[in-house]
C-alpha cells in the first residue's frame, strides 16, 4: 500500500492522447476557438472533474511522492481554470487534505500544500466559506512560518500563502493585524543581519525574509490609514538598511517596499517629510547606476531598471505606467500598490493570470475591472487569427527580415541609400 502510484499531473509531460481529450485547451481558454472539429465542452468538463477527484483522493495516499504529485496537479488545474462550483462542493475535503499535508508532510510536500491553499482561496474568493478555510489553515501556516526547525523552503512558501490567504479572506481587522505581526517577526530579523554573528545562517534565511516582507507589504495595502501611519513610522527608517544586502532579490524587495511606503505616506499626508531623504536618494541612485564588476550583468541590468523606478517614485512621486493585455481587455498598472498586488498574484497564478483576470470575479474586483466581459464563441472566433493566416503572416515577416538583413550585410550595397 505504500508504493507510489503512477500519478499523471497536468504538465508538459502529460501529452498522452487520453490527457489531451481530458484537458483540451486546459491552459489556454482561447484554444477552445481554434479551427477544428466542435468539442463537447460538457463532456470535457466531466472528464476534467473526474480526473481532479482522483487527484483529491491521492492527497491521502501513503506515499509522500504520490501526495506531492497530486497536490502539484491540483495547483496546475486551479491556476489554469475557474472551478468555483467544483471547489465549493469539495472545499472541506480539500481543506482537510491541505491541513494534513502541511502537518505531516516534509519540506516539498508542505510547499505544494501551501501553494494549493493560496489557489483554493483564489478560486473561492472572499466570503464566509473562504473564512472557514482560513480559520482552519491560518494557524497551521503561522505555526510553520514561526517554526525554526521547519525547512526554510516550507517556511517561505507558508509565509507567502499566509499573506495571500489573509488578503483574500479576512474581514476581521484583528486577524489582519495578527497575521502582519507574525510576518513582521520574521522579516525584521533581517534588520540585524550585520550584527548577526552567524553570517551563514543569516544568508540562508534571506529567502524567508524576502517572502515575509513581500507578504507583509501586500497586507499593508488593505490596512486602515491610521495603521498604515504606524507601520510607516516603525519601518521607514529601518528598511534602507536592507538595500545593502548581498542578495539582489532582497535589495529589490526592500526598494519596491520603500517606494510603496512613500506612496502610501503621501496619500495620508500630502506634505509628508522624510528626514533622511538625501542619504536615501544617494543610496538609491548608487543602486540605479551600479557598475560593480563582481556582479553578473543580468543582475546589474535588473537592479538598475528597478531602482531607476524606485528613485523616481521617492524623488519625483512618479510611477512608470504599465499596460497588461488579457483577451480583448486592457488594464493599466499606475501605482506601486497595484503593481505589488499584480506581481503577487502573477507569481502564484503564472501563465493562468490572464485567464483569471478575464474570468475570476474576486481578482476583477481587486483590480476594479467590473463584471467579466461575456463573449460568445462567434465573437471569440472573429478575434482569433486562424493557423493558416498566422503561418502566412509569419512567413512574410520572416522573408522581409531576411531580405532587409541581407541587403544591409551585402558588401556591394550602396552605402548612400542607407544614410
Amino acid at each position: 500500500g505504500g508504493q507510489p502510484r503512477n500519478v499523471q499531473p497536468f504538465s508538459d509531460e502529460d501529452a498522452s492522447i487520453e490527457t489531451m481529450s481530458h484537458c483540451s485547451g486546459f491552459s489556454d481558454p482561447a484554444s477552445f476557438t481554434e479551427d477544428g472539429p466542435e468539442v463537447d465542452e460538457e463532456a470535457t468538463q466531466e472528464d476534467l472533474e473526474y480526473k481532479l477527484k482522483g487527484f483529491i483522493d491521492l492527497t491521502l495516499d501513503k506515499s509522500a511522492k504520490t501526495r506531492q504529485a497530486a497536490l502539484e496537479s491540483l495547483k496546475s488545474a486551479f491556476s489554469s481554470k475557474i472551478l468555483y462550483e467544483f471547489v465549493m462542493e469539495r472545499r472541506m475535503t480539500l481543506t482537510d487534505s491541505i491541513e494534513r499535508c502541511l502537518k505531516k508532510g516534509k519540506s516539498d510536500e508542505q510547499c505544494a500544500a501551501a501553494g494549493l491553499a493560496c489557489l483554493l482561496c483564489v478560486q473561492m474568493g472572499s466570503g464566509i466559506e473562504s473564512e472557514e478555510i482560513f480559520k482552519t489553515l491560518g494557524p497551521v501556516l503561522k505555526k510553520i512560518v514561526c517554526d525554526g526547525t521547519a525547512s526554510i523552503q516550507a517556511r517561505q512558501a507558508c509565509a507567502t500563502s499566509l499573506g495571500i490567504c489573509c488578503f483574500i479572506v479576512t474581514d476581521d481587522i484583528t486577524e489582519l493585524y495578527s497575521t502582519m505581526e507574525c510576518l513582521e517577526n520574521v522579516f525584521t530579523k533581517a534588520y540585524q543581519r550585520d550584527r548577526d554573528t552567524n553570517g551563514v545562517s543569516s544568508a540562508h534565511n534571506t529567502v524567508l525574509h524576502i517572502s515575509a516582507l513581500l507578504a507583509w507589504t501586500l497586507l499593508l495595502t488593505i490596512c486602515p490609514m491610521n495603521e498604515v501611519k504606524k507601520k510607516i513610522e516603525m519601518h521607514l527608517h529601518k528598511l534602507p538598511s536592507l538595500l545593502s544586502c548581498d542578495d539582489l532579490n532582497m535589495r529589490i524587495a526592500a526598494g519596491e517596499t520603500l517606494a510603496l511606503l512613500f506612496e502610501l505616506a503621501r496619500e495620508t499626508d500630502a506634505d509628508f517629510f522624510y528626514e533622511d531623504m538625501e542619504l536615501l536618494t544617494e543610496k538609491l541612485r548608487a543602486l540605479a547606476t551600479d557598475g560593480n564588476k563582481h556582479r553578473a550583468k543580468v543582475d546589474k541590468r535588473k537592479q538598475r531598471s528597478v531602482f531607476r523606478d524606485v528613485l523616481r517614485a521617492v524623488e519625483e512621486r512618479d510611477f512608470p505606467t504599465e499596460m497588461v493585455k488579457f483577451g480583448p481587455e486592457r488594464m493599466y498598472i499606475d501605482c506601486w500598490v497595484k503593481k505589488q498586488t499584480y506581481d503577487t498574484f502573477k507569481e502564484i497564478l503564472g501563465s493562468g493570470m490572464q485567464y483569471h483576470l478575464q474570468s475570476n470575479d474576486f481578482l476583477r474586483n481587486v483590480f476594479e475591472l467590473g463584471p467579466p466581459v461575456m463573449l460568445d464563441a462567434a465573437t471569440l472566433k472573429t478575434m482569433k487569427i486562424s493557423r493558416f493566416e498566422r503561418h502566412l503572416y509569419n512567413s512574410a515577416a520572416f522573408k522581409a527580415r531576411t531580405k532587409a538583413r541581407s541587403k544591409c550585410r551585402d558588401k556591394r550595397a550602396d552605402v548612400g541609400e542607407f544614410f
